[in-house]
């Protein structure tokens, strides 16, 4: 069932990626003969969905008539018994067993929060992209990300009492729990004091399966930095990677002793900070949508990626992630000056892709700018500047490629303003090398009352105050090339 949401996920993705691409314009008969074979794979892959839960519903219910089987002992078969005392029992992995979950082994831990995303009450609201991407954490073991934590934590936050309590808490000034409620925030609370790092204190921990930092996924987010980006959630405060330029190989003369071509490894680090989000409602709609903390899957992700946009372009790395361009105008060896200062031609886009080394353009690489700046290169193909250079007529939406490659509109980059002076204009590059590292775990308070500040009286709302830690870098600047009108 993984490989199969692993497979849908992906062949999602690229549907995706097509219809946005392509924009307004119709389909070549190449993309026409590939969309068509898609949609044949992700029938294909629904098919076998459909035939895997099946197949699952069946050796769960096979399972349990030979547990009951097995408990008695033995059973009447034609005119003697059959001795089943040898008979191995596979267990069926309850997640909701009762059992203390902050002593469960790593192992146990896994498998029970991986059975509980087969309940499709539990996951109805998630996507097929958000539960791969569950399944991926939960199965992840690496120094900067323990999928057992996780793990604990969703089988903690994602049991009937939680989910039930944390609803209460975060709608209700006064809440009045049930007994179960109550030993349900309690055993989470218990289990966050002793966990890894060190969380703020207070506020309640959102349940896994609605928790951005946990199952957050790019596809759909207008924020494309984090569409291209590599994402990463971590268990500790900050991802440690380590890099190097490759293993320099050389021809030597026979018997030669060989030289020492041993590569240089870096160790980048990406250290988290502080996100906050503040999101207030009326009492009214309080009162007269009970359903609205069902929705809070949606609004905590808006807040989020809007809080991450500007700050994956432009932050400064000052208790922020560190924006990509902040990254690369800080370093020289990447900084690429237009032809002329204060001018842009289409001999510039040409001078920054073949300053692009070639291994990354082979990859992925793909173009950012500003709508001003795209502006420009539409029209270097009306001749001036660009020359005979062919962008693209008012007719269409936006500019889906330079050199094969896509790209992208970033309005927190800087526009083109044909004055002289320092303004970063157009980034190409494999954005696989900018990664975002998430520490998993997102909580969120009830504010009871908002007061105005005119005489600091309530004004009628309520909010919710919610925090998570986030941290972003380039952890190979040679693999972007940025091309700047220099001061």
């Amino acid at each position: 069932m993984d490989e199969i949401l692993r497979r849908l996920g992906e062949i999602e993705t690229e549907m995706r990626e097509m219809h946005e691409a392509a924009g307004d314009a119709a389909f070549t008969e190449e993309q026409q003969a590939r969309w068509a074979e898609l949609e044949e794979q992700r029938a294909e892959q629904l098919r076998l969905q459909e035939e895997e839960r099946a197949r699952q519903a069946d050796l769960d219910r096979r399972r349990s008539a030979v547990a009951g089987f097995a408990a008695r002992g033995t059973t009447e078969a034609g005119d003697g018994n059959l001795d089943v005392r040898g008979v191995q029992v596979m267990q069926r992995v309850d997640p909701w067993d009762g059992a203390d979950v902050r002593a469960l082994p790593d192992l146990k831990a896994r498998d029970k929060a991986l059975k509980a995303l087969e309940d499709r009450d539990l996951t109805a609201h998630t996507s097929d992209e958000q539960l791969a991407r569950a399944i991926k954490v939960l199965r992840t073991r690496t120094r900067d990300c323990n999928g057992a934590y996780v793990a604990r934590r969703m089988l903690l936050t994602e049991n009937e009492h939680y989910r039930s309590a944390f609803m209460k808490l975060i709608m209700r000034a006064h809440p009045v729990l049930t007994p179960e409620e109550q030993h349900a925030v309690e055993a989470y609370e218990e289990y966050r004091a002793m966990s890894i790092g060190s969380d703020p204190g207070g506020g309640f921990g959102v349940p896994v399966l609605i928790d951005p930092t946990i199952i957050l996924t790019a596809q759909g987010s207008p924020n494309d930095i984090l569409n291209l980006a590599r994402v990463e959630t971590i268990t500790n405060d900050e991802w440690k990677g380590v890099t190097s330029a490759g293993v320099s190989w050389s021809f030597d003369p026979e018997s030669a002793e060989v030289s020492d071509d041993s590569p240089t490894l870096a160790q980048p680090t990406v250290p988290t900070h502080k996100a906050q989000g503040y999101l207030p409602y009326t009492i009214e709609v309080g009162m007269d949508y009970p359903g609205f903390a069902t929705e809070m899957n949606a609004l905590l992700d808006e807040g989020y990626r809007e809080l991450l946009a500007q700050t994956l372009t432009t932050g400064s790395g000052v208790n922020a992630p560190t924006g990509i361009v902040t990254a690369l105008d800080a370093n020289t060896n990447v900084e690429v000056a237009v032809t002329t200062d204060g001018a842009f031609g289409g001999a510039d886009i040409y001078k920054l892709w073949d300053a692009l080394p070639i291994k990354y353009r082979n990859r992925m690489p793909n173009w950012m700018s500003s709508t001003d700046v795209m502006n420009e290169v539409r029209q270097f193909g009306s001749g001036g500047s660009g020359g005979s250079n062919f962008s693209v007529n008012l007719t269409q939406e936006s500019i889906p490629r330079l050199f094969g490659k896509p790209y992208y509109e970033n309005d927190f980059m800087d526009d083109f303003t044909a004055t002289t002076g320092a303004a970063n204009l157009l980034i190409v590059g494999d954005f696989q090398n900018y990664l975002v590292a998430q520490r998993a775990g997102m909580s969120v308070e009830l504010v009871p009352h908002v007061f105005g500040t005119t005489n600091n009286r309530p004004i009628g709302q309520r909010a919710w105050y919610a925090w998570a830690r986030v941290g972003a870098d380039s952890i190979n600047d040679a693999g972007f090339r940025i091309l700047q009108n220099i001061a």
